[in-house]
C-alpha cells in the first residue's frame, strides 16, 4: 500500500514516437501500476489509428485511463482533463495502486501537476470578435497577431491551434498583458501530488526516422478509412479534432487539396515539428529526469525508490 501524505504520480513524458507507451507498460505490469493517459488525442473516441491509441493488447497488459472518453465533436480542454484526471488518481490511490501519469500533451501533465492559470477580468465579446475574424480572415492573421504581441506563447503553439491563439489574445487584449506574463507571474506552484518525472529522449535522427516508419504504418493500418468513417459519420473536415496531424492530412487528400504524396510528406513533416516542440515544452521542466527507453532497470530502481521513502 502506497501510503504518503500527498498521492505518488510517477509521470513518463516525451516527444511523440518516443516508446512512452511500450516503456510505462515495462514499468507499471511488474509492481501493478495502471496508467493515466495524458495525450489531448488519445481521449477521443473513434480515432485510434492517427492517434496512435494503445492497442488492445497493451491495454490488457496494464489497464489505462483517460483514453476513448468523449467524442470527436466534444469540447475537451486541459481544465477537463485535470478534473477527470484527478478522479482517476484518487480512486487508484485509495486502493493503493501505482499511478503512471504518460504522454507528450505538456499542458495536460502540467495542468495535473501544478495547476491551472485562470485570467481574470476576460471579456468574453472579445472572444467573440475574435472568433469572427478567424472566419473571416482566417486563423492565420490572428497567429501573425500573436506572434507580435506575444511572440514567447506563439511559439509554444501551433499556427493551425485556433483555440489556443484566440485563448492567448484574448488573454492579452482583456489584460493588456501577454498570456505568457501572466504564466510567469502564476509559477505554477500548487504541489498536489509527489512527483518523480521521466523524460525520454533519443538521438533526434533516430526520432525522425521513427516517426516516418509510424507514418507509413499508421497509413498501412488503414488510416485514411479511419478518416473517410468519420467524414462519413458526420465529423467534418473544420472541427478541431480533424484539424490535428493526420487527420488534417488525410481529410486534405480527400477533399482534393493535397496529392498522396504530398499528404504523405506533409504528415511525416508536421510529425517530426511538433515532435520539435514537444522537446521544447519539457526541457524547461527542470524536474524531469532524461533517460533513453531502454534504460529500464535504472527507472524500475528509482520508482522502487520513489514509492518506498
Amino acid at each position: 500500500m502506497i501510503n504518503n501524505e500527498k498521492p505518488s504520480l510517477i509521470v513518463i513524458a516525451g516527444p511523440t514516437c518516443i516508446g512512452k507507451t511500450s516503456t510505462a507498460i515495462a514499468l507499471a505490469r511488474p509492481i501493478g501500476g495502471e496508467i493515466v493517459s495524458a495525450d489531448a488525442m488519445q481521449v477521443y473516441k473513434r480515432m485510434n489509428i492517427g492517434t496512435a491509441k494503445p492497442t488492445r493488447h497493451e491495454q490488457e497488459q496494464v489497464k489505462h485511463h483517460m483514453v476513448d472518453v468523449v467524442e470527436p465533436d466534444e469540447p475537451f480542454s486541459a481544465a477537463r482533463f485535470k478534473a477527470m484526471a484527478e478522479t482517476v488518481i484518487d480512486k487508484l490511490y485509495q486502493k493503493g495502486i501505482p499511478v503512471f501519469v504518460v504522454g507528450g500533451t505538456g499542458l495536460y501533465i502540467r495542468a495535473l501537476t501544478k495547476g491551472l492559470f485562470k485570467a481574470k477580468g476576460v471579456n468574453k465579446w472579445i472572444r467573440t470578435k475574435l472568433k469572427r475574424e478567424a472566419d473571416t480572415f482566417g486563423i492565420g492573421m490572428l497567429y501573425e497577431q500573436l506572434q507580435a504581441v506575444d511572440p514567447v506563447a506563439a511559439s509554444k503553439i501551433h499556427a493551425n491551434d485556433a483555440y489556443r491563439i484566440i485563448r492567448a489574445l484574448e488573454v492579452y487584449k482583456s489584460t493588456d498583458k501577454p498570456l505568457s506574463e501572466h504564466h510567469r507571474e502564476h509559477g505554477f506552484s500548487s504541489a498536489p501530488y509527489q512527483l518523480l518525472k521521466f523524460g525520454l529522449y533519443m538521438d533526434r535522427n533516430i526520432l525522425y526516422e521513427r516517426i516516418n516508419q509510424r507514418v507509413e504504418k499508421m497509413l498501412a493500418e488503414g488510416l485514411l478509412n479511419e478518416v473517410k468513417a468519420l467524414l462519413e459519420q458526420g465529423y467534418g473536415p473544420e472541427l478541431k479534432t480533424m484539424r490535428s496531424i493526420g487527420y488534417r492530412h488525410m481529410a486534405d487528400y480527400l477533399s482534393g487539396t493535397l496529392t498522396w504524396d504530398n499528404a504523405v510528406e506533409t504528415l511525416k513533416r508536421d510529425t517530426r515539428r511538433y515532435a520539435k516542440r514537444q522537446f521544447t515544452w519539457f526541457r524547461v521542466d527542470t524536474e524531469i529526469e532524461w533517460m533513453q527507453p531502454e534504460r529500464i532497470h535504472e527507472m524500475s530502481e528509482k520508482i522502487d525508490s520513489f514509492l518506498t521513502k
